[in-house]
């Protein structure tokens, strides 16, 4: 049913934001809703294709990135943050924050009813307030993550000075949390998520900044998730935020309908080895495309698969350093795993691989999109978180029974044995069996249930027709 409502959604140019911004542009196509989707054109041409029977709802605009006066700063070419080192970031935010003037003219010709952002792009409140569209904040974390940074007297001022002053306040759960909680970052990640985000960057604006201001002019709050998982977190946002806060949903991507067919040859293959395993046995290893695996700790999870005993699938992006794909491994790993692990390089379907019945459990970095794609199917996690809010999502599945910690020392780092304890606790030891029957049957029942997604998904969008620029004009 289309529906005389059309939407703006300005992703950053990170594919941990722009993947969530276009399953919800899919969602809001399935229910009528025209979008429009800004970005530039390499980020566009890596996004998955379009429905068919969508592709007249779905516009993708894109603008080119400008292009920096001092290229070395910002390689041609280099779209988002999975094209260039971490350190290279703060000049990505220079370049899309350039785009500001493109996008201007385009939400003036369009008029659209809403515009959707996530937390970079606080430029868009002058243009919004200018053009009298409201603005939905669209969190790509999970509620909980949000909460604990979130707050808006914490972000800026002295209340940041107060309240956010150093690392340490990040190693214990923050005053505004009135319940029981887990949420801290350990010592080792405090002080680089602390510099990040309250620091200073070359882009002039802090993102602490950044969140404040689009916090501040949006008219709702909108964050894919559910209250059966994180309700608590909810109701704080709700409390710390004071405006409408929407739980939208999961935003579950369609699960595979039978086998994907490929021309990848070494994908057949692979899933024809994946057929001959024994139901809920092989461990997926992945760590996202977005933070690159030191040699030290590739190695240590390779070591760490091949302790455990237990068999594998990898999907592994071949790192920089390495000369070839091989030469990411240990001398010999690939010998002395044959036959009961294999290490995919490059891209992997990960849906497929996860809906495969000989899956039983990940080992990942808790990336909050990979906890809602693993635990629709009911798999137990293992989880080395390693960056950004992942920490945060890492201590919330523990906290609920649903994930093992991989144990790190005060410096960070794993261990292979830490690695192979924690797999063999989550996949198969007996002391392991309470929080396979969670993810099994609790995790799965909430996150693998599309129509009570589906029930919070249409609540927001009759929230969004009720309440868009249209129907504000006198």
């Amino acid at each position: 049913m289309a529906r005389d409502l059309h939407v703006v959604m300005l992703p950053w140019s990170a594919f941990g934001h722009l993947i969530p911004f276009f399953q919800l542009s899919v969602d809001l196509a399935k229910a009528g809703v025209k979008v429009s989707f800004i970005s530039t054109p390499g980020n566009i041409r890596r996004l998955p294709k379009v429905p068919s029977n969508l592709a007249t709802l779905i516009d993708f605009v894109d603008f080119q990135l400008p292009n920096l006066d001092n290229e070395q700063l910002l390689p041609e070419g280099c779209e988002a943050t999975v094209d260039i080192p971490f350190e290279k970031v703060q000049y990505l935010k220079i370049a899309y924050d350039l785009l500001r003037h493109s996008v201007k003219q385009f939400i003036s010709d369009q008029r659209p009813d809403w515009i959707f952002v996530d937390v970079i792009p606080y430029w868009v409140v002058e243009i919004v307030q200018e053009l009298q569209i409201p603005l939905i904040n669209f969190s790509v974390v999970s509620a909980s993550a949000f909460a604990f940074f979130g707050n808006p007297i914490s972000l800026t001022g002295d209340g940041q000075k107060r309240l956010r002053f150093s690392p340490e306040s990040l190693t214990s759960p923050p005053e505004w949390f009135d319940f029981s909680s887990s949420l801290a970052y350990p010592r080792f990640l405090a002080t680089g998520m602390h510099e990040g985000f309250y620091g200073e960057n070359a882009s002039g604006i802090s993102d602490a900044e950044r969140v404040a201001k689009i916090i501040q002019a949006s008219k709702a709050f909108a964050v894919r998730t559910c209250p059966e998982y994180e309700s608590e977190y909810l109701n704080t946002l709700e409390k710390i935020i004071v405006k409408p806060v929407f739980p939208i949903g999961l935003l579950l991507p369609e699960k595979p309908q039978g086998r994907r067919i490929t021309t990848d040859n070494s994908w057949t293959e692979i899933f024809e080895w994946l057929d001959v395993q024994k139901p809920k046995s092989v461990v997926f290893a992945g760590f996202g495309s977005e933070y690159k695996l030191s040699k030290e700790q590739i190695h240590e999870i390779a070591n760490g698969l091949e302790l455990s005993g237990l068999p594998f699938l990898w999907a592994l992006r071949k790192p920089d350093w390495a000369l070839t794909d091989l030469d990411a491994l240990p001398s010999g790993f690939s010998e002395r795993t044959h036959g009961r692990g294999v290490v995919c390089f490059g891209w992997a379907p990960q849906l497929d691989i996860l809906g495969h019945p000989s899956i039983g459990g990940s080992l990942f970095h808790a990336g909050w999109g990979s906890i809602i794609e693993t635990l629709q199917f009911g798999h137990c996690l293992g989880g080395a978180a390693i960056y950004d809010r992942q920490p945060l999502n890492a201590r919330l599945l523990v906290e609920k029974g649903l994930a093992v910690e991989i144990e790190r020392s005060e410096d960070g780092s794993f261990s292979r044995v830490g690695i192979a304890e924690a797999l063999t606790l989550a996949m198969v030891s007996k002391e392991g069996e309470g929080l396979r029957v969670r993810a099994r049957s609790e995790a799965a029942e909430v996150f693998g249930n599309r129509d009570l997604q589906n029930y919070y998904f249409n609540g927001f969008v009759e929230y969004l027709e009720k309440n868009g620029a249209a129907n504000q004009r006198p």
